[in-house]
């Protein structure tokens, strides 16, 4: 199955990592393609491409500022990643939860000399199968 252009959606635009790095940096202030370049150690031709990616899906917003263009991520188009993350946010506070205990359970072993372990749950075996 071919795969889709980076530029045909959000999810796609944010796999790559320097576009998360440039989405975390301009995320509070707006700021100019020179800015993101020092700060991130990239070069300026590749700053201006990924942005130019992230400004094609929506993901970030630029103003003009004489010469200068400044960016600055667009918050309400990142709304469709949170929620999609949020999802897994149930998950991962459960197995930390899990992990949590196995750690008390070791720190203070009870007396009954029961096993210091448990068997996964049904709900816990169906919920990974995902």
């Amino acid at each position: 199955m071919a795969r889709a252009a980076t530029t045909s959606d959000a999810f796609n635009a944010v796999a790559e990592p320097r576009r998360r790095a440039i989405l975390n940096y301009i995320a509070l202030e707006e700021r100019p393609v020179g800015e993101i370049v020092d700060s991130l150690g990239l070069g300026q031709p590749s700053v201006s491409k990924h942005l130019r990616v992230l400004l094609r899906v929506g993901l970030v917003n630029v103003r003009r500022d004489g010469r200068r263009m400044l960016y600055r991520t667009n918050a309400q188009a990142i709304r469709p990643l949170h929620e999609w993350t949020s999802t897994f946010e149930r998950y991962w506070r459960h197995q930390l939860s899990r992990v949590k205990e196995r750690a008390e359970r070791k720190n203070n072993p009870s007396n009954d000399g029961g096993p210091e372990f448990t068997s996964r749950r049904k709900n816990d075996l169906d919920s990974s199968k995902n």
